[in-house]
Order: C-alpha cells, then structure tokens, then sequence
C-alpha cells in the first residue's frame, strides 16, 4: 500500500495580486488625507480668541441677572430699614406716654403712698431678719447634732474593735492552752491543779523560749563543724599536690 499525496501546491500572494490588476478604491485615500484643505495660523489665532472670550449671549444674560439681582437686594433693605424705624418710633411713643401718665399719677397719690410703703418696707425687713436668724439656729444645730453622732459613732466603733481583739487573743490563748495539754500531758508540772491558766501560759511560753535558744546554739556548733571540715580537706588537698613536685 503507497502513501497518500498529502502535498498542497503553494500560492505566492503578491503575484497572485499582480495577476489580479489594481484595486478600484471604495473610499479616500491617504493622499486625500494629506491634501486636505487646511486654515491658516491667523484663522486659528481667531478661533483662539473667541473660545476665549465666551459667547455673547451668555455674557449679556449674566449682566442682566445681576442687575435684576442688585435691584431686588435695594428693595428688601429699604423695607427692612422702614420697618426697623417704625417699631423704634412706636416704642418712643409708649415710653413718653408711660412718663407723662406716671407724673401724672405720682403727683396725686405720692402722700399716701410714701406712708404705706414705708409702713410696708419696714414689716417686709422685719420678717426677713427674722427668717435668717430661724435658719442659722437651724443650721447650727443641725451641725452640732452631726458632729456629736459621728464622735459618739467613732468611740463604739473603738471600743467594739477593742473588745474583739481582746476575746480573740484570749480564745488564742486558751485553744494554744488545751491543744499543749493534749499533745505533751509530760510537759504538766506537778502542780498544775494548783496554779491558773495564766501562770500555766507563762510557764510554756517561758518553755518555747529556751528551745528556741537551744535550737539555734544547735545550728551555729553544725556551721562551725561544717567549716572546720571544709578547711581541713583544702589543706589535705594542697599537701598531696604539693608532695609529688617536691622530688
């Protein structure tokens, strides 16, 4: 069986364009582009100028809005000016009306009036003075009453932190008393029926004493040996390294 011929022929396309003549042109060509009519520096300056400037229209209906607007903020301030005038005069009237009408009635009534409010003055005067003397024997009280219960106050409070402390050091005392009674009965002196509480505590405080004494002379002789030994091998050692570098 021989193998298929899978070969395709190559085309060169430039030649097969060659081969097809020139190409009808759908549109402008870069030569058109190239050649298009083109404004010269002074046109574009002027187009510069009026991109500047803006438009007209635009620029005259700003004016016209300001000045709509400036004669309409002139006519409000006017308004605001009279009327401010206005109410100060009618308060002016009232004032001098008030005056004339009070001349007028001062005159009449200006005797009877002095007496009553004098009568007047001085009963209001006698009732305040007594109302401060009312509340600063009020208030003096009130301190000296406070000021007794925080005294009497503080000295219970002593007296009851005393009284406790001293009920607790005894139950120290006597529970230390019967637990000593139950744990060393030896320690008993024969005349133990005989003697009280408090001479028996004494006598085992007295007791606790000595051998803590005792104790702490055990634990100086136990440091003083320890040192003793210490030195001893020290001098032990430096005669044996001593010895074999002598020969």
């Amino acid at each position: 069986m021989g193998k298929r011929d899978n070969r395709v022929a190559y085309m060169n396309p430039i030649a097969m364009a060659r081969s097809r003549g020139p190409i009808q042109s759908s549109g402008p060509t870069i030569q058109d582009y190239l050649n298009r009519p083109r404004p010269t520096w002074e046109e574009v300056k002027e187009q510069l100028e009026k991109k500047k400037k803006g438009s007209k229209a635009l620029a005259e209906f700003e004016e016209k809005m300001n000045e709509n607007w400036k004669k309409e903020l002139e006519k409000h301030r006017e308004k605001l000016l009279s009327g401010n005038e206005s109410s100060s005069k009618k308060r002016q009237r009232k004032k001098k009306e008030k005056k004339k009408s009070g001349r007028y009635s001062s005159s009449s009534s200006s005797s009877s009036d002095s007496s009553s409010s004098s009568s007047d003055s001085e009963d209001e005067d006698k009732k305040q003075a007594k109302r401060r003397k009312k509340k600063k024997n009020r208030s003096h009280k009130s301190s000296e009453s406070s000021t007794s219960e925080t005294e009497s106050d503080s000295k219970d409070s002593l007296k009851k932190k005393k009284k406790s402390k001293d009920a607790t050091e005894k139950e120290k005392d006597i529970k230390g008393f019967s637990k000593k009674r139950k744990m060393y009965p030896e320690d008993k002196p024969l005349s133990s029926e005989s003697l009280s509480e408090s001479d028996y505590i004494e006598e085992v405080r007295a007791k606790k004493k000595k051998s803590s004494e005792e104790r702490d002379k055990a634990t100086e002789k136990n440091k003083k040996k320890k040192k003793h030994k210490k030195h001893s091998k020290k001098k032990k050692k430096k005669a044996a390294s001593s010895s074999p570098d002598s020969p």
